[in-house]
């Protein structure tokens, strides 16, 4: 009985990750099993939860000032290379934006658009140094919980695409997110030149985050069209795509507000509450000089009847 199972599941498993898969890309680096890509995201979480804050207790935070700067100059070339490649060899040519089936063949233009994809997997992998980063410079307050299920979540996600739909429809999302990390970490290479950029940056983090929320309606909207059109591409990947959109989203916009909207709120209360309690600072101080005047009087009529 337990042979059967074990060979059942050898079997679904051969099915699901070898059948299934595009042979063109099956054999690719991280791409034949999950179990690479789950073990890499594992030790990653490990790292920043456990790992790393117990390395940097009491250390003093590394500057990495010349890394961050490399670092994100090689992914704003990277970012620019995806969209370039995104638009040049599907969506500015012949993709349709209601509805775009993968080209598994191994034409000059299906290979391009795999390779392009791969590219971005391999690029949502290389993003997990962000948070090593932020946990080395002690940037403890970055790490939320948006950004840590942003990057777990896109690897695995973008390394299902690679594995079984490396083009068509799917790879507007890979498209306009690569777009807004051109932004991104263009302002991230600025930040780490020093303080004195960091003060001209302020207005641009706010226009990013902004850009992220327009990048979310953008892909549930393209991809809420499978619902109405069928071209080949499979519809049921709208069961992860859209509530993956709205929920990042919903994230991205709690952050919004919490950063930049609230605070405003608290200071206009704090104006208020300072408001009154100067009010009241006034009206103390005033009856306590009409309180000296007429101690004042009381003395001299005092005085008066005493002579």
């Amino acid at each position: 009985m337990l042979r059967i199972r074990t060979s059942s599941i050898i079997h679904y498993y051969k099915y699901l990750f070898g059948e299934l898969a595009d042979p063109r890309t099956n054999n690719w680096f991280l791409i034949s099993s999950p179990i690479p890509g789950l073990v890499i995201i594992f030790l990653y979480l490990q790292f920043v939860n456990k790992w790393g804050p117990r390395y940097m207790a009491n250390k003093p935070p590394f500057q990495l000032q010349k890394t961050l700067v490399v670092y994100n100059f090689l992914q704003v070339c990277v970012s620019c290379w995806i969209v370039y490649e995104g638009l040049d060899a599907a969506w500015l040519r012949h993709y349709s934006l209601k509805c775009q089936p993968v080209d598994y063949s191994n034409s000059p233009e299906g290979m391009r658009a795999a390779r392009c994809v791969y590219i971005y997997f391999l690029a949502k992998m290389s993003e997990l140094l962000d948070t090593v980063f932020f946990v080395l410079r002690k940037k403890e307050r970055q790490i939320t919980f948006l950004h840590l299920y942003h990057h777990a979540a896109m690897p695995m996600i973008s390394w299902g695409a690679i594995k079984y739909f490396p083009g068509g429809h799917g790879t507007f999302i890979g498209l306009v997110n690569s777009f807004v990390h051109i932004f991104m970490y263009a302002y991230y290479m600025l930040a780490a030149l020093g303080p004195e950029y960091q003060r001209k940056l302020n207005w641009w983090k706010r226009q990013i985050t902004t850009l992220q929320m327009v990048q979310f309606c953008l892909t549930f909207l393209h991809s809420s069209q499978l619902l109405f059109y069928d071209c080949g591409y499979p519809r049921w990947t709208v069961i992860f795509t859209l509530p993956n959109s709205i929920f990042f989203y919903y994230l991205f916009y709690d952050f919004y507000y919490k950063a930049y909207k609230k605070p405003k709120v608290d200071a206009v209360k704090n104006v208020k509450e300072n408001g009154v309690k100067l009010q009241r600072i006034r009206e103390d101080c005033e009856e306590e000089k009409v309180g000296n005047v007429g101690n004042e009087i009381q003395r001299r009529i005092g005085n008066k009847y005493e002579r």
